[in-house]
């Protein structure tokens, strides 16, 4: 079984003045990311946009990090739509360019029941041959990947687990006791991460990594090579810029991060809009703060 381990970025998206990908930058992004210990990318996730893609754009990233990567890191396809047999459509895209894995969100905006959702994710999961990581997020989706949907996938064995982003690690908890070692949980609740660590998780994706990949890998490695107390003091060092993130406007703070540590990713694609000038000063304090206390 894969097993997954390492940072992954679910890398932003540069655009231009006029909203298109400017893949150009998006190329150094990954090399800079890469040089930093960055273990694999998630092409299409959340914290790219992928939900203002066109179908084209979204096979065209896909191509892109196929070609450019080269080999160098685990590529995650985030394959998340609105309808079954689209996300089947992007699974079975990414499995045809060799990507490493599938991670799979809760269809947005319909909110599907649990039985809804189980049956949803067995027909993606027989589309493809591909490992596949389930994401939890809840706030967003506004439905729960369950204990009842867990218990319905056992029996598919390339679910390999899920990216666990509800903030509630007592939840996290309840699927060790209740199924062990099946299912590999991934942390998706960057200001939780040094929790995360200490009960046994190998695997980081979190959006902020496009910005600061090296005090994601600092706290990981560190927790990874059981020293605790290193991983605890690296996580004291970025726990102020990840939850100022986490409190709002998320997408917009890490593209102004990537501009700060020199790529021009440009702003968000509408419906979002920059970060709001009166708040820009306080989080580029402590955003280059955070990078120069590493």
């Amino acid at each position: 079984m894969m097993k997954l381990r390492g940072v992954y970025a679910p890398v932003v998206t540069p655009f231009d003045k006029n909203e298109n990908i400017d893949f150009k930058i998006l190329g150094s992004l990954i090399d800079f990311l890469l040089e930093k210990g960055i273990s694999g990318f998630v092409p299409g996730g959340t914290t790219g946009e992928v939900y203002a893609y066109t179908h084209q754009e979204r096979l065209d990233v896909f191509k892109f990090f196929k070609d450019h990567n080269n080999g160098r890191a685990h590529l995650m396809a985030g394959v998340n739509s609105g309808a079954t047999r689209d996300v089947i459509m992007y699974a079975e895209s990414a499995q045809k360019m060799g990507y490493d894995s599938l991670m799979v969100a809760v269809p947005p905006y319909s909110r599907p029941n649990q039985k809804e959702l189980l049956s949803h994710y067995i027909d993606v999961v027989r589309s493809v041959d591909l490992p596949v990581i389930l994401y939890n997020f809840p706030w967003r989706a506004g439905t729960e990947v369950g204990m009842e949907v867990l218990e319905g996938l056992l029996p598919y064995k390339n679910v390999l687990g899920l990216k666990e982003a509800s903030s509630d690690l007592s939840r996290v908890l309840e699927i060790k006791v209740q199924f062990g070692d099946r299912y590999q949980i991934v942390c998706g609740s960057d200001d939780q991460a040094f929790d995360y660590f200490a009960w046994g998780t190998e695997c980081w994706i979190g959006g902020a990594a496009s910005c600061l990949p090296e005090h994601h890998v600092a706290v990981l490695d560190a927790a990874s090579g059981g020293d605790l107390v290193g991983a605890r003091m690296a996580m004291e060092k970025v726990l102020p810029v990840l939850k100022n993130m986490e409190s709002g406007s998320y997408t917009q703070k890490v593209k102004l991060g990537c501009t700060l540590r020199g790529f021009n990713v440009g702003a968000p694609r509408r419906p979002l809009l920059p970060l709001d000038a009166d708040q820009q000063p306080a989080f580029e304090t402590l955003f280059m703060n955070t990078v120069r206390g590493l």
